[in-house]
């Protein structure tokens, strides 16, 4: 009882002083950033989708040499 008491009085001790902390400013976004994350996940899902269809292609082709070998 005595842990859980003390763990209450630090954890408030830890919320009052993150409030005294200064506020970091936020964070701006410009046009170029965003263009260029979009392109980048863009190309990211692009690639993604290359490897799906060489791994089904790949899958077929284990899966015909399996039938072969029945």
């Amino acid at each position: 009882m005595a842990a859980v008491i003390s763990m209450w009085f630090v954890l408030q001790a830890d919320i009052a002083e993150a409030k005294e902390l200064p506020v970091p400013p936020d964070p701006e976004i410009t046009r170029m950033e965003f263009d260029m994350k979009d392109q980048l996940i863009r190309q990211t899902i692009m690639s993604t989708q290359e490897d799906v269809t060489e791994i089904k292609e790949d899958m077929k082709r284990i899966e015909e040499k399996i039938d072969k070998l029945r």
